[in-house]
């Protein structure tokens, strides 16, 4: 089926997927951002993006029971080698976005874990207290007097990012629970992931209700003739983004009563290593292959991506660690990259040149080859690592580490675990939404647990209650 998303002249095709229809149409020109490959995508017909409020979306009254139902059997559908539609995301997105065909590939084999049925009951129950809550209205007794209260299903349209293809999967499964409906913004860099995903639902259930909520299309972000007319709350409830800095702000011009933004904002990730590391040498492998595999996953383009390390030690300590952890860094993984990976930016390798020269204040280890790369300093460097490239910052004490923290690190690998105690509330105090063991950043289950701070279905749902007097 791949000849259906490339046209005779090769600029490849970007199906749209409205409310369970696949519409395969060369009619709008665009120019990728990420790769600069010429891609053609349907024309939009701003009528269909909407459902409207005179009537209800196709599943708010589908038993939620029913819906997980539906969603583990989509989830059986998304075998890699047995599913078209991922096979031609996954050789499609290739030439969009910067993993690799390898990791890309793992990417997509892995999808299926998300539909999960363990998860997508943590994850009603989590965010909802129990899975009745979106089944219709409940009665609660408060202050002596009942009233009913309901998680009504809300209308979202969701700002896709495209650093890692599981953000489609996610917003689905959690669009899903909602009973509501969403029209899901693809980004550049990822416009297969989701219409992949769309089609498969349509494959196990072409006339579902859950299959005719959703609808995944792509227009140039900041396209103010499309964004303008629908991003209203006459015909949609909240926008959820996903994204850098500049898409969340420019999400957020779109804010008005009756139109919430829920935004899941760029964050940086770190790693807190205390000195029981340096117990033996076999000890200090294993941390290193640790603190490397919180760094590389995803080429380190995840806000989980660890890319500055506090470590607990002697400058003759850390440096053995930055010695063994540009060693871990070099090897291949699931979701990260071998010897092939990526380098830092000109501009990163220019200010690691100069600091180079300032030995032994800084230490750099490594070389941009596709490695990695560690540069070792007292304080944090200012500026943003990346590229496979860590910030291995010297501390006498982890607490040391907790004043260099803020609202914008989202998550902590800590090492040994049994020192998380010791600085959770410190670290949840300056702004940090997930403290884990080193290693564990990126390897954590979907489902059941708070996200960038919050519970994100809670957000989402429309909070009603009715009081009888």
């Amino acid at each position: 089926m791949l000849h259906e998303i490339i046209s005779r002249s090769q600029r490849i095709l970007v199906p749209h997927v409205i409310k369970g229809e696949t519409i395969i149409e060369a009619q709008v020109e665009h120019h990728s951002r990420s790769s600069g490959d010429v891609v053609m995508t349907p024309a939009l017909d701003l009528d269909t993006l909407i459902w409207p409020r005179s009537q209800p979306g196709p599943a708010f009254d589908t038993p939620l029971a029913e819906i997980i139902d539906f969603l583990v059997e989509v989830g059986k559908a998304l075998d890699f080698d047995k599913n078209v539609h991922l096979q031609e995301a996954a050789e499609r997105n290739v030439h969009f976005g910067t993993l690799g065909a390898r990791i890309l590939e793992n990417c997509y084999r892995d999808i299926a874990r998300f539909f999960d049925r363990s998860a997508i009951e943590e994850e009603a129950m989590g965010s909802l207290g129990s899975l009745d809550m979106v089944d219709g209205w409940q009665t609660r007794t408060v202050h002596g007097r009942q009233v009913q209260i309901r998680a009504f299903p809300p209308r979202i349209v969701h700002i896709l990012a495209g650093n890692a293809p599981i953000v489609p999967p996610i917003t689905i499964v959690r669009g899903a629970i909602s009973k509501g409906v969403h029209l899901l913004k693809m980004p550049s860099n990822d416009m297969f992931t989701a219409t992949a995903l769309l089609r498969t639902m349509a494959d196990v259930g072409p006339n579902h209700p859950i299959t005719r909520s959703f609808s995944a299309a792509y227009w140039r972000g900041g396209d103010a003739d499309i964004e303008g007319h629908i991003y209203r709350s006459q015909y949609f409830d909240k926008l959820v983004v996903w994204g850098g800095d500049a898409a969340v702000r420019h999400a957020m011009k779109y804010a008005a009563p009756g139109f919430e933004i829920v935004s899941f904002d760029p964050k940086v990730s770190i790693s807190l290593i205390g000195n029981e590391a340096f117990k033996s040498a076999e000890t200090l492998e294993i941390v290193a292959a640790d603190g490397a595999a919180d760094v590389v996953a995803f080429n380190q383009d995840a806000c989980s991506c660890s890319r500055f390390q506090f470590v607990e030690g002697s400058t003759e300590e850390v440096d053995a660690y930055c010695e063994k952890l540009v060693e871990a860094m070099a090897k291949e993984s699931r979701y990260g990259s071998g010897p092939d990976g990526p380098v830092p930016v000109a501009p990163v390798l220019e200010e690691l040149d100069m600091l180079s020269m300032l030995e032994p204040i800084y230490r750099v280890f490594g070389a941009p080859d596709g490695r990695g790369m560690v540069i070792r300093s007292s304080e944090p460097v200012g500026f943003n690592p990346g590229g496979k490239l860590v910030n291995v910052v010297e501390v006498s004490a982890l607490s040391h580490a907790i004043q260099h923290v803020t609202v914008a690190t989202q998550s902590v690998g800590v090492f040994p675990p049994a020192r998380i105690g010791e600085v959770r509330d410190g670290l949840a105090g300056a702004g940090v939404q997930r403290i884990t063991a080193l290693g564990g950043i990126n390897a954590g289950r979907f489902g059941g647990l708070p996200h960038d701070g919050g519970w994100p279905l809670h957000r989402m749902m429309h909070w009603v209650v009715a009081e009888s007097g």
